[in-house]
């Protein structure tokens, strides 16, 4: 009877210790499929990142242009890339923590943590580490690089409904890094303008390297300076009515030394086309009769307060040299050209049709007095006094000239020899009739003035 006892107890210990070893085996296999499962997910996750965001121009017009089911959510999640981000990163994280708890519960059965605690640290922080940066993350981008499409297609819904799922926490991440984002970028914009402008008057320690410096800092505000602030005004841009007699036109060309001419109908405020002079050459003979309004080309119309640089960008693309201003109002504000633009970086670039035009601009009287024409455009005043283009900010109002700088100072048209006064400069009206400032005196004193540039 005893032994019958002793029997029946080694086989209940038996069953007991199959039962555990049973239940043991089936929880780390379950635990081995549910990684490789959530590192399929986070692989795909991370394919889904490098294809979105490594799109080209073209790959996304033609996403954007698809009608395909897929295509089409991948367009509204290219809509918003800071929420996108934020929901592959959130889902990413997700799942990467939940591979680490579940590498740790498995390595636990496996493993005796107080037997054997330096292969249970290896096991859980390296090996998993490892395999969830190969599988995870590296392989994956890598695949997606050459497979950009296939992987949207697959991905483009899953994470369409992950960014519904998570927009409460995606738009909390979006909100404080905007902010961060915002401060980073001021402060960016400020290093780029201020202190590397600062560091070429530094640099500028020779007579000889002068005129490479101010290259320099024209390329540093290229991206900050509008249309309207290098613009030809209207009433000095030379221009044609669409009416005139061709010999008259010739005299005009010839006159001018221009290569293309704005033509209008009526009023200067409507034009129609640019006659580029080249067009005219086989035609020179004709009689004053001749239809030389044949020969128009479009003319090309941009804003006020269009940057150059990109302005810069549309004349190469659309191989043009020259483009109508217009204000808000659509009438004709003036004209730039190509070399309007290239004046900026380089410097006036003269050609004998320059030469008179130059001496009319400004003349220097002595050291501290120059005679400047009221037309000139603040950015020349500056640059020939070497005074910071910023200097006058203070003054409210929307003026590009030195003309205009004194009728916002007075608001007024001053009188002939009348003097205005303003930090260290002396404004004085040499010239100037009942609609335009034409000559101004300017007297400043550069020992003293903040502004001056070295």
């Amino acid at each position: 009877m005893e032994i019958l006892s002793v029997v029946l107890s080694l086989i209940g210990n038996d069953l007991i210790l199959r039962a555990i070893i049973a239940s043991i085996s089936l929880n780390v296999s379950l635990g081995l499929v549910a990684i490789i499962i959530l590192l399929i997910c986070s692989g795909l996750i991370s394919a889904s990142e490098a294809a979105f965001f490594g799109l080209s121009a073209s790959q996304i017009e033609k996403i954007k242009s698809s009608n395909e089911i897929y295509f089409r959510r991948a367009s509204i999640l290219l809509d918003k890339p800071d929420f996108l981000l934020a929901t592959i990163l959130i889902a990413n994280n997700f799942i990467n923590v939940a591979i680490v708890l579940i590498s740790v519960y498995v390595t636990n059965l496996l493993v005796d943590v107080q037997e054997y605690p330096l292969a249970t640290f290896i096991i859980q922080s390296v090996v998993v580490t490892l395999i969830i940066l190969f599988f995870g993350e590296i392989s994956p981008k890598i695949y997606s690089t050459h497979k950009k499409e296939s992987i949207i297609r697959i991905m483009a819904t899953p994470l369409f409904i992950l960014e519904q799922a998570f927009k409460p926490i995606s738009i909390f991440l979006v909100k404080s890094t905007g902010i961060i984002d915002r401060r980073l970028k001021k402060r960016e914009e400020d290093i780029s303008l201020k202190d590397i402008s600062e560091a070429i008057n530094i640099t500028e320690t020779t007579s000889d390297k002068h005129d490479e410096a101010r290259m320099y800092k024209g390329i540093v505000n290229f991206g900050n300076i509008q249309v309207r602030e290098i613009m030809v005004p209207r009433v000095d841009a030379i221009a044609v009515n669409d009416n005139t007699p061709y010999d008259e036109l010739l005299q005009i060309i010839r006159q001018s030394g221009y290569s293309r001419i704005p033509v209008y109908s009526g009023s200067p405020d409507s034009v129609v086309g640019i006659l580029y002079i080249k067009d005219l050459l086989k035609h020179l003979d004709e009689g004053k009769d001749y239809a030389w309004q044949r020969h128009l080309r479009p003319a090309y119309y941009i804003p006020e307060n269009k940057k150059i640089d990109s302005l810069l960008a549309e004349f190469q693309s659309q191989k043009i040299h020259i483009a109508i201003v217009v204000d808000e109002y659509g009438g004709t504000s003036g004209i730039v050209t190509l070399e309007d633009i290239l004046e900026e970086i380089f410097g006036d670039i003269s050609d004998e049709f320059d030469e008179e035009e130059d001496e009319i601009n400004y003349v220097k009287v002595d050291e501290n007095t120059y005679i400047f024409d009221g037309k000139i455009l603040l950015n020349d005043f500056c640059r020939i006094l070497k005074i910071r283009e910023n200097l006058f900010d203070e003054v409210s109002g929307e003026f590009d000239t030195l003309a205009g700088l004194i009728l916002e100072l007075e608001g007024r048209l001053p009188a002939t020899n009348e003097v205005i006064f303003y930090k260290n400069f002396e404004f004085r009206i040499e010239s100037a009739d009942y609609k335009r400032i034409k000559k101004v005196r300017v007297t400043y004193h550069y020992e003293e003035e903040e502004g001056r540039e070295n």
